[in-house]
């Protein structure tokens, strides 16, 4: 009998593999054979045409690792991915409790923190840089209009203040952490807060050390996707700032984009951007292998 049951499990995972080879098909075409030809032309010399390849070694790569604007532009992404990521940990999950509750204007206030999600990332990219213009945008004329002139600002051209303005875009586009903690605040106990209220505890003692902890896989989640999800955020950065002024909001994609557009050495452009495929799977191994091993010191204690 349990032999028969090993050959009906055997003969359904045979009819799952099947379904599945054509979606394995369409990655090995636009996937596998994408990196494949990124990785091969990493090593050439060759433009947009494609055509006269000459093969340089490591010579691509080199001269990436030894230019001042790819660093900028790596510690750039870091920073801003770090921010995202603290952002989600705190503004996220806070606003995804306090939203859990059923308080007056509930869909209302989920709808105004969801909609950014929902809307193209140029679009708001282009919007934040309307808005923040020196002469005609919305924020400088409201200054403007009542009467305090002197805090109207060059938001996008002086370093500093465009730096900000780009974390703050980012930290608008908070939407899809407050969802991930949501679907996870739904699957909770709710026993597990009413005990704890009833023992007396507080909202920072409710928040830190009940429900922080129990939404231990929706952390998982926020960490990785927010912090791959500047990667991929070359519209938000190109459309609102361009990585100006002086590079100085620059990400990877950005910096890739830039060297990409002359078409001169598209194996420069490939060695980098292999580059940055292989930082960001690094560092996302990094963070579920300290995020597993706090879980299990935790499960210990």
């Amino acid at each position: 009998m349990i032999g028969n049951r090993n050959r009906r499990k055997h003969k359904n995972n045979w009819s799952a593999a099947l379904f599945l080879l054509p979606i394995l098909g369409f990655y090995a075409v636009f996937y596998v054979f994408a990196f494949y030809f990124l990785i091969q032309t990493s090593f050439q010399a060759v433009s947009l045409s494609f055509r006269n390849a000459k093969p340089v070694g490591f010579q691509n790569y080199f001269l990436v690792l030894t230019h001042d604007l790819f660093y900028q532009a790596v510690i750039n992404t870091f920073v801003f991915a770090s921010i995202l990521v603290l952002a989600s940990l705190t503004l996220g999950f806070g606003l995804a409790v306090i939203l859990s509750f059923k308080i007056p204007g509930r869909a209302v206030f989920f709808s105004i923190f969801m909609l950014p999600t929902l809307i193209p990332a140029s679009l708001i990219a282009s919007v934040f840089a309307t808005m923040l213009e020196y002469r005609y945008g919305i924020l400088n004329e409201l200054f403007r209009t009542i009467g305090l002139g002197a805090l109207a600002q060059r938001w996008l051209v002086d370093p500093q203040l465009a730096y900000m303005a780009v974390i703050s875009i980012f930290v608008y586009l908070i939407g899809l952490p407050i969802l991930y903690y949501t679907a996870d605040l739904s699957t909770i106990d709710t026993s597990v807060i009413e005990a704890a209220i009833m023992d007396g505890a507080g909202i920072i003692q409710l928040f830190r050390l009940i429900l922080f902890p129990l939404l231990s896989n929706a952390h998982k989640t926020v960490i990785v996707t927010t912090f791959l999800s500047i990667f991929r955020a070359f519209e938000i950065v190109y459309l609102f700032t361009g990585g100006g002024p002086s590079n100085t909001t620059d990400i990877t994609g950005t910096y890739i984009y830039t060297f990409m557009r002359t078409g001169n050495n598209i194996g420069y452009v490939s060695a980098a951007s292999v580059i940055v495929l292989l930082l960001a799977l690094v560092f996302s191994i990094i963070q579920l292998r300290l995020y597993q091993r706090a879980g299990n010191q935790e499960r210990l204690s």
